[in-house]
């Protein structure tokens, strides 16, 4: 019963079966002497030599992954071996998050060619840090690899995070106190008073005490994300962005527009692309957590059309090479490439009075706010891991006095976007250390304002005034005609973002806390500006 309702809400082809066979922890030995323990789920009757979808976890093998993507996977044509990746849920060694995940990969994958059941033919298929660990190995796989299907997730993972001009703050490091305590006794039960421990150590100063609030002791992981930043020699051995060009097997990517790892995504296919390697692209209307069956259907169609195809040696349903959830029409379209043809940037300029639009602003004061980071501006809805993510009334967030908005007269005709988003804003802080944070919004009739995308730009020499590159994440939205766009500009989205506390002081140990002025300028020698990828709509 429960196997039929998963598969309605993951709208799956019907079943070849339904009588499985599971073979529990099976160890799979590593070059050091530790055994990681896998369950092989298969077809009583004929499941050797099938099609194997490996997938490695460090979540656990049972539960949601069990129902989500070994059973259906085991009913519809493949045999699945779900690995817990090394020290956690039985498997040996320390779970050292990232680091061990090309190696033990490398060999569990070895270890899989030798068994006797293992057909001729392999997939890697998963989300997040379970397709993390597919760029891990992409680039050194057997022959036996047929294809991989990685879900909302990149080469670089936690390093999109720990950028030196806007730490992310809640995304690393809610995750560095999941991966702490999941295994601990009564985790479920326990799960709204960890959301308040969260939230609290959120708000700790100095920050490098928030781990012990949250989880009662020091983490590692989360020490690093907060004292060292992307360029660091600490991340280089997890980071594997530059392995992607090396990749020749098939690759299906399935991501979505609120995703954490959207920007990243992207950036692995059009390496794979402009190589000419043909990946395929998928991108809906999704956050990384939410929309579970909507998302995870979309992977496990592909893993069934995409990956088995490739498995057996087939060409998979013709299919464009991109397919996008274009928001704002709640419709798919097929593109032969990201970014698509036929989208030319095009400059929507901030004006006096609020107003946003493409002509080039007159003379003008600045627009001025307080940003307090006692205060801080907060983080409604976009792109998180939390229950408000991703399309949200922004009526409250644009009420602050420490938000601005400017908004272009009601549309004439419908204005499509579909591509990299970017402003270019020219702002002066009374304190050198701010940041810039920028929110595109779709307003409708009736006045409603929903978040389209964003991005944060940090910055040290906030006092100079100058043009400042804030980088939003990547979209497809049509504006339609009586609608309007509009600009959000404010200094931050706590917790998404870390807080900038105004002193410079490194965020692990800062303690003070300093209001600052800030001021946007909009004249004719600062023109600032949203610059928007837009369809011409006379072609």
């Amino acid at each position: 019963m429960i196997s039929r309702l998963v598969e309605r809400l993951l709208k799956l082809p019907a079943p070849v079966t339904r009588r499985l066979a599971v073979q529990r922890d099976l160890r799979v030995p590593m070059p050091d002497g530790v055994a990681l323990l896998a369950d092989r789920w298969a077809p009583r009757t004929g499941g050797d030599g099938l099609p194997l979808a490996l997938v490695r976890t460090p979540y656990g093998r049972r539960g949601v992954f069990g129902a989500l993507l070994a059973r259906p996977l085991a009913e519809r044509g493949f045999q699945v071996l779900i690995q817990s990746t090394r020290g956690g849920f039985g498997s040996g060694g320390v779970f050292d998050p990232l680091r061990q995940e090309r190696e033990d990969g490398l060999a569990t994958l070895d270890w899989v060619v030798e068994q006797p059941w293992s057909g001729d033919a392999i997939v890697l298929v998963g989300p997040s840090y379970l397709g993390y660990v597919q760029w891990a190995v992409a680039d050194r796989l057997p022959p036996q690899v047929k294809a991989i299907v990685p879900q909302v997730t990149e080469s670089g993972l936690t390093l999109e995070f720990l950028r030196e001009d806007g730490l992310s703050l809640e995304t690393p490091f809610g995750w560095g106190v999941q991966v702490a305590v999941q295994e601990r006794r009564f985790s479920l039960l326990r799960q709204r008073s960890q959301a308040k421990r969260l939230e609290r150590a959120l708000h700790t100063l100095p920050l490098a005490q928030a781990d012990v609030v949250a989880i009662g002791h020091r983490s590692d992981y989360i020490q690093d994300i907060l004292t060292r930043n992307g360029h660091h020699p600490r991340w280089a051995e997890v980071d594997h962005r530059r392995r992607v060009a090396d990749v020749t097997v098939p690759v299906s990517s399935v991501a979505g527009w609120y995703d954490i790892f959207l920007p990243g995504q992207l950036r692995d296919f059009r390496t794979l692309q402009e190589l000419g390697r043909r990946p395929r692209l998928t991108v809906g209307p999704w956050t990384h957590t939410g929309n579970l069956f909507a998302s995870t259907g979309e992977t496990l169609r592909e893993t069934l059309g995409f990956g088995l195809a490739h498995a057996r040696g087939e060409e998979p349903p013709e299919r464009a090479p991109v397919r996008l959830f274009v928001m704002g029409a709640e419709a798919w379209r097929d593109f032969a490439s990201w970014p698509p043809e036929g989208y030319a940037p095009q400059r929507f300029h901030l004006q006096a009075g609020g107003v946003l639009a493409p002509g080039e602003p007159g003379g003008s004061e600045p627009d001025r706010y307080r940003y307090d980071p006692a205060d801080p501006t907060p983080a409604a809805g976009g792109v998180r891991m939390a229950p408000d993510a991703g399309r949200v009334d922004n009526a409250a967030l644009e009420a602050r006095a420490d938000v601005l908005t400017y908004t272009t007269a009601v549309l004439a005709e419908d204005v499509e976007v579909i591509g990299d988003v970017h402003a270019e804003i020219w702002f002066r802080s009374s304190l050198p250390f701010a940041d810039v944070f920028v929110r595109l919004c779709d307003v409708g009739p009736d006045g409603r304002s929903v978040n389209v995308c964003d991005g944060l730009t940090s910055l040290r020499t906030a006092d100079e005034l100058a043009a400042v590159t804030v980088r939003l994440w990547p979209t497809a939205h049509p504006f339609r005609r009586g609608h309007r766009i509009r600009v959000q500009v404010s200094s931050g989205a706590f917790p998404r973002y870390a807080r900038n506390p105004g002193t410079g002081e490194p965020h692990a140990t800062a303690v003070t806390l300093r209001a600052a002025d800030q001021e946007v300028h909009h004249d004719p020698a600062h023109a600032s500006a949203i610059v928007l990828p837009v369809r011409d709509s006379r072609k």
